[in-house]
């Protein structure tokens, strides 16, 4: 058998196995460059990234780690009309997810999960129930998540899912 063949018939058996979305899955975590590069702390100009490029990055990062596990993303940086704010809501089979996504970097000992206090909290709820609201039912399983992405200069970024955060 050859090259072609052992392909044909790795991707069959994934297909059996997982179906088309675990396919998308294994596909998005071999090869995205946000799970896969090494992040660059310093731009080409020799200056440090601004707060607001490692968040956006830790949100690209996330998206993708939720991708690789057979997550579908639904939205990104969701605005409530009243306030609210969710950076990802996603469905996981049945179970919809709104996740709040802190990036920070490695050396600074500090938790992400530390900086969603309690009025980042209900920022979120908002945006979760603005979300629901706009579903028009509240009768499906949801839950708050926490993704943190911890980034070094020169290292693959690492991902950590605080399940039920709070």
């Amino acid at each position: 058998m050859g090259l072609r063949g052992t392909r044909d018939m790795v991707r069959r058996s994934i297909l059996k196995r997982f179906g088309f979305t675990g396919l998308v899955s294994i596909i998005v975590g071999r090869f995205s460059r946000w799970l896969n590069s090494r992040c660059r702390l310093i731009d080409g100009h020799g200056e440090a990234r601004s707060s607001q490029w490692l968040g956006d990055y830790g949100e690209r990062v996330a998206v993708d780690w939720l991708r690789a596990r057979g997550i579908k993303v639904l939205g990104r940086n969701f605005k409530a009309p009243r306030g609210g704010e969710v950076d990802i809501v996603a469905r996981d089979g049945k179970l919809l997810l709104f996740v709040e996504v802190k990036t920070r970097r490695a050396v600074g000992g500090i938790r992400p999960l530390d900086a969603v206090n309690r009025e980042k909290q209900r920022l979120i709820e908002r945006g979760a129930n603005a979300w629901l609201k706009r579903l028009g039912t509240r009768d499906l399983p949801w839950r708050f998540d926490v993704i943190e992405v911890l980034v070094e200069d020169g290292e693959k970024p690492r991902v950590n899912q605080v399940r039920d955060a709070f």
